[in-house]
């Protein structure tokens, strides 16, 4: 099946047909780095690496740009009130950034330039743009001049008379149109500048994107992505500049756009006073496993609503968030378990009827799935199929107390490698890594375990020990003084594993144990 995504430009759905078979070029426009990202920001960047993410998976070859914005009005006015120089600010929010990015397992993109590395090439495309008419210099400052390119306003819908609507007062006399917009700004004193043809200055914000994209990805590409807030002014310039500059178009084939946060259904901003910052969050875990709990808690209230559609942020949603993924945690949990006991597949089983519609089942998330992620990106749709899948599994596990055939080993391990596949791949949910079952392969720290496995199972504490064979043996052990009624001896076993931080749960298919 073809992947259709919704063209802003468009306005509708549209195929996606890349310029080159199999590869992708693709632009997301990052941060201007002059403080630490919110949740909004992180919206954004999770939607397009889930994007990215199924878009190799469907087998693309993706070069992933995601900028730096490291000069700006915005980080100067912060160098300034801290007194410090504009550029600490910038390397300051960038390792902050980066940061934010690991935590929410958000991929690292393939380029990622900065603006500050790329004055030359702005420079002369700049040049070009007043060599072609498009652009005028005054007192050492250079505008675009929007009138002489005459599909401006085509991605955001906007005529001239709308647009100066909603002008501020405060116009630049100096412009030959109130809505012409800065190329390059003459230096003030205390700013940073570099030295150009109009005099010392810098570059405008508008420019900067349109500079990185096509150096690294070519006059025409395939994904341009951002916030909706992105629309107009910021892509609406660069479609300006970029196709007045190289002659080439679309500058861009599809833009994308992803909705906004709200907390409590209000816009979130500054002035209200709800930000909700990133690594606010992520401080407030003790421990690596909550850092890991809230990542994918996240991640799933991130992916569970349509990227271009507006999510409202609450404690109840993110809650919500981490019960979802705790319940795909629990059905991998329940496969993990159910698979390594060897004694529960039988040879002598046939396969039934109820193998048939598992497979099925198991079949039909998956195609679900992509069908889902085909159209649009729908992750909830594609969520609501793994969903599908883990209610099957839990169904197919329980009424099978008598054992399982063959098959039906094969069935849950393909169950399993599903889940997986897609919530890590896809989704970028590292379920395992929080699931409690999943020992490293040796635990120096469990001096605990190894005394109790070797006074009462007999195993010597030797580092070449699997600590996991030791955990199985004392689960073993336990079983067998409880089928001979020493409950005295078990309980003592699973009280003493609980001190090694092991939890022991009976089910009606045995025994299983975890971390805790």
């Amino acid at each position: 099946m073809t992947i259709k995504v919704y063209n802003t430009l468009a306005r509708k759905k549209e195929e996606l047909i890349p310029l080159q078979d199999g590869k992708i070029g693709m632009y997301v426009c990052g941060p201007t780095v002059y403080n630490f990202i919110h949740i909004g920001n992180a919206r954004c960047y999770v939607a397009f690496d889930a994007i990215v993410r199924y878009l190799k998976y469907k087998g693309f070859e993706v070069t992933y740009v995601r900028n730096l914005t490291d000069v700006d009005d915005k980080i100067i006015k912060r160098a300034q009130e801290e007194g410090i120089d504009s550029s600490e600010i910038a390397v300051k929010y960038t390792d902050a950034f980066h940061k934010d990015m690991e935590v929410l397992g958000c991929l690292k993109p393939d380029i990622e330039p900065k603006a500050t590395e790329e004055i030359p090439a702005m420079l002369k495309i700049i040049k070009g743009l007043i060599k072609k008419g498009f652009a005028y210099e005054v007192d050492g400052d250079v505008f675009f001049e929007i009138t002489k390119f005459e599909d401006y306003g085509k991605l955001s819908g906007r005529t001239l008379d709308e647009m100066r609507a909603g002008e501020r007062v405060d116009i630049d006399p100096r412009k030959r149109h109130p809505m012409d917009f800065a190329l390059w700004k003459k230096a003030k004193k205390g700013e940073p500048s570099w030295p150009g043809p109009w005099g010392e200055g810098r570059p405008g914000w508008h420019i900067e994107c349109s500079t990185m994209s096509l150096s690294r990805l070519g006059t025409s590409f395939d994904i341009h992505g951002g916030g909706q807030d992105l629309i107009f002014p910021h892509h609406e310039n660069e479609i300006a500049q970029s196709e007045a500059y190289s002659g080439t178009k679309p500058f861009v084939r599809y833009w994308m756009h992803n909705g906004f946060v709200t907390i409590k259904a209000e816009k979130m901003a500054k002035s209200v006073g709800n930000v909700v910052l990133v690594h606010q969050m992520f401080e407030e875990c003790k421990e690596p496993k909550e850092e890991r709990i809230l990542r994918n808690a996240l991640r799933m209230l991130f992916l569970s609503t349509h990227y271009r559609s507006p999510i409202d942020f609450s404690d109840e949603h993110l809650e919500e968030a981490k019960s979802k993924v705790k319940g795909l945690q629990n059905v991998l949990f329940v496969l993990s378990d159910t698979i390594k006991k060897e004694e529960r597949f039988l040879d002598a089983l046939q396969s039934d009827e109820s193998e048939k519609v598992f497979e099925a089942k198991i079949s039909s998330a998956k195609e679900k799935f992509e069908r889902a992620m085909d159209d649009d990106f729908n992750t909830p749709a594609a969520i609501g199929a793994l969903f599908e899948l883990e209610k099957a599994t839990n169904i197919f596990i329980n009424q099978r107390k008598e054992g399982f055939s063959l098959n039906g080993k094969d069935l849950l391990e393909r169950s399993n490698d599903t889940i997986n596949k897609l919530c890590e791949d896809v989704l970028g949910l590292a379920l395992w890594e929080d699931i409690s079952v999943m020992p490293p392969k040796t635990i120096t720290t469990k001096p605990l375990l190894r005394e109790l496995a070797e006074d009462c199972a007999g195993i010597p504490k030797d580092d070449s020990i699997d600590d996991t064979a030791r955990i199985d043996a004392l689960v073993q052990k336990r079983e067998e003084a409880r089928r001979s009624r020493d409950f005295e001896a078990a309980d003592t076993i699973r009280d003493k594993l609980l001190d090694a931080g092991i939890i022991i749960e009976d089910t009606p298919h045995g025994p299983r144990w975890k971390w805790k």
